[in-house]
């Protein structure tokens, strides 16, 4: 064969492969959409006008090639139009959510409205205000929203969305991430305009009833409403969780009770998500048609089968409006939509195409959920169900094999093991634990839901008008109790939960992107797709942690010290030293790691030897006494106040506050540390 034919043959395979995917190509564009907001996000730095005016431009390019190139190449150009269009979406959202945020340490009183009421990991009641007064601070500085945890004494006030409310309190902007490359709630906080964190410990009192603060709350002034009736005929955590995936309000479920449904994998059953949606939307949906069937006339008459989708859609939009539309309600919402969309028209109702249509409605209207790990989780199970179940569909003699009474407990198993291979990469690396009993207290938990929970909800929906919920939610609280049983069992058992140690920025989307190429693309290059997850994981099992770590505030120091990381404090900084913790893979907890440095810790002066590290950290007033005696060549002196001077290298709050958190690594006998600034870049949320 001459070689010019060889050299065409090669240059036609790939775009003959691409023209044989033209029936699943509409399936690529969540995932391209996700590449140019991924893409966003990974910037070291915002666009300038000129790179915005480079990409639009690109764009219109891309578009025209899209109509102008051969059919075969054309796929290639629209992916390009995508990416450039997931970016612009994203920089045009966060420029749209652009807001004051708050930077330095505010101490005075606050004033506000509450639009949001939840509970903070330590189980401290937490309210989030808007229309924020804070005495000295001019109108354009104020921010938005802002967030205060509840301590001390309280209970002055029944909080309730509308009410408006004043305290003092302190407030300071929202906190970086407590390592270079952790997770940045900046960023999280940026896209819910939320310009201050901070806690009172003064009572909450009242300044205007709800009722004069009800202007644009209605619906969830409503939720609200309807939880703390449930709570009120519902005492306890069982009327907590009732109301958790009724309403979408977690308020009422107490901390300890949350951990135990999270190192048990129940967790997701509060998150108003497919599970719920498609169980809502089934069973409004079967009783309705079974309703109508009852009328000969009407049977024989009119489309049933589209009035019942009618009728349950309906009833899916006002349990999404009710449950405050979070993205795992949107994405489920939009999906049960498609497909019952899909029944009035008379099409397959469950494909891969309605997921594709919900990710990237949610994608062009909330980009930022793309980094959340909600949205991550929920893609990742609906994506595999439905591609595994599709795939069981066309193979028919397995059905036939199993009795019929068989057939919903081996769909439950299947949903359970596929629902939870799929999302444990996704839990493992943004929780940094995995639920080893995960599948047994799901297949003991989820039957429940559908057969008994959602049922009786709906029942307590219809005869609420009359009075009578309080009969539906009796019939689901025999259930819940089973189900928090369940979690307290599984939570206590010898190794239910596994550390992970934390990947890196690569893998994830290396694993994402490998997974969804293996379920759409068809032909023998999906697998592919196979080879990049296998690499993904194995850079995940190659993952090395930061050797020492000082945090922004300098209230903590942790040292990498035979494969375990010794704290220099016992107490201070404890959030940020329980997530390196649980960065390293690490479940021990903040007291136990102190102990390893063998310092009493209460000790001003904590040394830290190792790895090649000599790390001094010196708390308290009176450190700067020590400093003479400890600042030797060759140590780090890690100080809460600020100093200078000496043949040691110094690092004071003064120091970090332009670095941000710091993780050092010996390079070539030198030490060299990333800082958060450095690797957060200069974004809109980093540079308040």
């Amino acid at each position: 064969m001459p070689i010019s034919a060889v050299y065409a043959s090669l240059h036609l395979q790939p775009l003959t492969a691409i023209a044989e995917q033209r029936g699943r190509l509409a399936l690529f564009v969540p995932v391209f959409l996700g590449i140019g907001i991924g893409s966003y996000f990974a910037l070291p730095r915002e666009p300038s006008p000129a790179g915005w005016s480079f990409i639009g431009v690109f764009a219109v390019l891309s578009l025209i090639a899209v109509w102008r190139l051969p059919e075969d190449v054309s796929p290639l150009a629209g992916a390009a139009v995508l990416i450039c269009l997931g970016m612009m979406i994203t920089g045009h959202r966060a420029g749209q959510v652009d807001g004051p945020v708050l930077n330095y340490r505010y101490f005075g009183p606050i004033e506000g409205r509450i639009v949001k009421i939840d509970r903070s990991a330590s189980d401290a009641l937490r309210l989030t205000l808007d229309e924020v007064v804070l005495q000295g601070v001019s109108r354009h500085r104020t921010p938005v929203h802002v967030r205060i945890s509840l301590h001390g004494h309280q209970g002055f006030i029944q909080p309730e969305p509308g009410l408006r409310v004043m305290t003092t309190g302190h407030l300071g902007p929202p906190p970086g991430p407590a390592e270079p490359g952790g997770f940045d709630f900046r960023r999280h906080a940026w896209f819910e305009r939320l310009g201050a964190v901070g806690y009172t410990r003064v009572p909450v009192l009242t300044l205007a009833p709800a009722e004069e603060g009800a202007r644009g709350l209605r619906v969830h002034r409503l939720r609200m409403r309807m939880s703390a009736a449930i709570q009120t005929q519902l005492p306890g955590d069982a009327g907590g969780f009732a109301s958790a995936i009724l309403t979408g309000d977690r308020s009422g479920i107490a901390q300890d009770r949350m951990e135990e449904l999270r190192r048990s994998n129940l967790a997701h059953l509060l998150a108003i998500s497919g599970l719920h949606m498609g169980l809502l939307t089934g069973f409004v949906f079967g009783m309705l048609r079974l309703l109508m069937a009852l009328v000969p006339p009407l049977a024989l008459r009119a489309p049933t089968r589209k009035l019942a989708a009618l009728g349950a859609l309906a009833a899916g939009g006002f349990y999404l409006l009710l449950s405050g539309g979070n993205v795992a309600t949107e994405r489920a919402y939009i999906m049960v939509a498609v497909m019952l969309v899909a029944v009035i028209l008379n099409r397959r109702a469950v494909s891969l195409r309605s997921v594709a249509i919900a990710g990237t409605l949610i994608l062009l209207m909330r980009p930022e959920a793309l980094v959340q790990a909600g949205f991550q989780m929920s893609f990742a199970a609906t994506v595999a169900l439905v591609a595994v179940f599709r795939w069981l569909s066309d193979q028919r003699d397995w059905r036939g094999k199993i009795p019929r009474w068989a057939r919903p407990v081996v769909s439950l198993v299947i949903c359970s093991i596929v629902a939870g291979i799929a999302t444990a990469p996704v839990a493992a690396a943004s929780f940094n634990r995995l639920a080893e009993y995960g599948l047994i207290a799901n297949l003991l938990a989820v039957p429940l839901m559908g057969a008994i929970i959602m049922p009786a909800a709906v029942l307590a929906a219809m005869l609420a008008p009359i009075g009578l919920q309080g009969f539906g939610l009796a019939i689901m609280k025999p259930a819940i109790e089973w189900i928090l049983a369940v979690s307290a069992l599984i939570s206590r058992l010898d190794g239910a939960v596994m550390p992970v140690v934390q990947p890196e920025a690569s893998v994830m989307p290396l694993l994402s992107l490998g997974t969804l190429w293996l379920v759409i693309w068809q032909g023998h290059a999906r697998w592919a797709g196979g080879i990049v997850m296998v690499l993904a994981l194995v850079l995940w099992t190659q993952t090395s942690r930061p050797t020492l770590l000082i945090a922004a505030d300098a209230s903590v120091v942790g040292l990498m010290q035979n494969g375990k990381r010794s704290l220099s404090r016992a107490r201070a900084g404890s959030f940020i030293a329980n997530s390196w913790l649980r960065a390293d893979g690490d479940d021990s907890d903040q007291q136990k790691a102190q102990a390893r440095s063998k310092h009493d810790p209460r000790a001003p002066a904590v040394h830290l030897h190792g790895a090649g590290f000599d790390v001094v950290h010196l708390v308290g007033r009176n450190a700067k006494d020590l400093l003479p005696d400890l600042c030797l060549p060759g140590r780090i002196v890690v100080m809460t106040v600020p100093a200078s001077g000496g043949p040691c290298e110094i690092i004071t709050p003064q120091d970090l506050r332009s670095t941000g958190a710091r993780a050092y690594e010996i390079r070539r006998g030198e030490a060299y540390f990333r800082s958060t600034r450095v690797v957060s870049g200069q974004r809109p949320w980093t540079n308040p």
